[in-house]
């Protein structure tokens, strides 16, 4: 009862059209992508051999591409193809019409299943991530098709385009797999409310948490 009441204070709240300004300035920005940079090429290199395994077994036990690209909208508005380890069957969406993925959706494959649930579906993002298209801490990119239907709600959606998308963030953690338009707006408030109060330090400590939570195993 809480919660769907401090979802519908936050309903409200996204009619009126507020001034959101950036927690960081330049300085911390420059470090910030430094960081990404370093880490990322680093991380590709240690983890090369992870992402062997992993191609051996989607090519042994599924047929279909080892890598899924879809498009995302990302910094400035701009579209990227993300990257990911495909963890579904292919033509997933014959229709057309895109469709949320689920928590345990029927559309994975047994190795996509394991993959989606430690996580390591997301590693080629560590490209993503070196070329500059993401960092590791900011909002998931989403598909132009439900920013649409954000928008129609929240209109503060635009304040998100001023970072990069991130391969992790608060809501990430916190909100887990964002599967319905409630947690999605939800989404859209932890992740305004992370441009406001972002600083390397709390950048620092939502990687932090986010490695602690995929070594230790624990869901989110």
């Amino acid at each position: 009862m809480c919660v769907r009441k401090h979802f519908n204070i936050m309903i409200q709240q996204a009619t009126i059209d507020t001034e959101i300004t950036d927690g960081m300035g330049s300085v911390q920005l420059a470090v910030k992508r430094a960081f990404d940079c370093l880490l990322a090429l680093v991380s590709l290199i240690l983890l090369s051999p992870v992402f062997l395994i992993i191609t051996l077994s989607l090519k042994i036990k599924s047929s279909g591409p080892v890598l899924f690209r879809q498009e995302r909208i990302g910094y400035g508005g701009r579209p990227f193809q993300i990257l990911k380890f495909r963890t579904m069957v292919t033509d997933t969406e014959e229709d057309g019409v895109p469709v949320l993925a689920q928590k345990d959706d029927e559309r994975l494959t047994p190795v996509g299943g394991f993959l989606r649930e430690h996580h390591l579906d997301e590693l080629p993002q560590l490209w993503n991530i070196l070329v500059g298209e993401m960092s590791f801490v900011g909002p998931r990119p989403e598909r132009k098709y439900f920013i649409d239907k954000i928008m129609e709600h929240n209109s503060d959606y635009r304040y998100i385009y001023l970072m990069r998308p991130g391969a992790t963030s608060m809501a990430t953690i916190y909100n887990g797999y964002t599967d319905t338009m409630e947690k999605m707006l939800i989404r859209l408030q932890m992740d305004l409310d992370y441009l406001q109060k972002r600083s390397l330090l709390l950048d620092a400590k939502i990687l932090l948490t986010t490695m602690k939570y995929v070594v230790f195993g624990k869901k989110f």
